[in-house]
């Protein structure tokens, strides 16, 4: 059984100071991770996290997702790439404190793109360590692009991308919200379940989600999410929050709130 889990860059960050995490919830949910590894004894995890007020900071000022060109982009481009470095040690550290076997794969040294659409990625590595029984890390970072220079890839394309190749039984896409609100701001009904058939009657509410970052915002990760589903239609992906006490440990174990997006 093999589990996708993201920890969002709102969930672990301060959206909105810059390059400020939230250390002890980063390891009060590494504790939650252990605990359903230590339970579920067949579970496989690959877990990545968004960059939150470290990467989007530094990539909305240099605007790298739009591509990278004079020597000042490059700078820019390192300094994205540095500060979504400086929050992956972070996580690992927590996670390896917790008794997690988590190993690091940065998408910079392993992707190349073309106009912002992977390319080449020699996932053989993340293969062997899942059947090693560790637990690989990846998360949103810079990539060099043969057309545009270098980009950005969130953790959300990462997954899909390693989704259509691994074949997990479920994605977990944790935030501070709830799931998709139906009517953002009020953030009275959550959207608990968006297929295919009803996806253009709540399409209208995912552009007014909060969810927007450098990457994309929620009516696009969602329309890639139904995409993927519809591809592998054993997977499910599931939005939530991880703010509360144990959520992400009870995702892990198959008991979810928020959102499910199914074929």
């Amino acid at each position: 059984m093999l589990y996708m889990l993201k920890l969002g860059g709102s969930l672990i960050t301060d959206k909105n100071t810059p390059f400020t995490c939230k250390r002890h919830l980063i390891k009060r949910l590494a504790k939650e991770v252990a605990a359903a590894l230590r339970e579920q004894g067949d579970l496989q995890l690959i877990i990545g996290h968004g960059s939150g007020s470290f990467g989007h900071t530094a990539a909305s000022k240099y605007k790298t997702q739009n591509g990278v060109k004079t020597k000042q982009d490059w700078l820019g481009f390192v300094e994205v790439w540095r500060q979504a470095r400086l929050l992956n040690q972070i996580v690992v550290e927590a996670l390896i404190t917790a008794g997690i076997p988590a190993i690091s794969f940065p998408p910079s040294s392993a992707i190349v793109c073309e106009d912002k659409q992977i390319k080449s990625w020699d996932i053989s590595p993340i293969q062997t360590a899942l059947k090693s029984g560790l637990v690989p890390l990846i998360y949103g970072d810079v990539v060099l692009d043969n057309q545009i220079g270098g980009t950005i890839l969130s953790t959300e394309t990462l997954f899909f991308y390693l989704a259509a190749h691994l074949n997990p039984n479920r994605i977990l896409i944790s935030g501070i919200e709830k799931g998709v609100w139906q009517d953002y701001p009020k953030r009275t009904e959550i959207i608990p379940q968006i297929t295919p058939e009803n996806f253009t009657q709540v399409q209208s509410s995912l552009y007014t989600s909060s969810c927007v970052d450098v990457t994309g915002g929620m009516y696009h990760k969602v329309k890639s999410m139904l995409k993927l589903v519809e591809q592998h239609p054993h997977c499910e992906i599931t939005i939530f929050s991880g703010v509360e006490p144990n959520s992400v440990k009870k995702a892990l174990m198959g008991k979810t709130n928020g959102t499910t997006i199914k074929q």
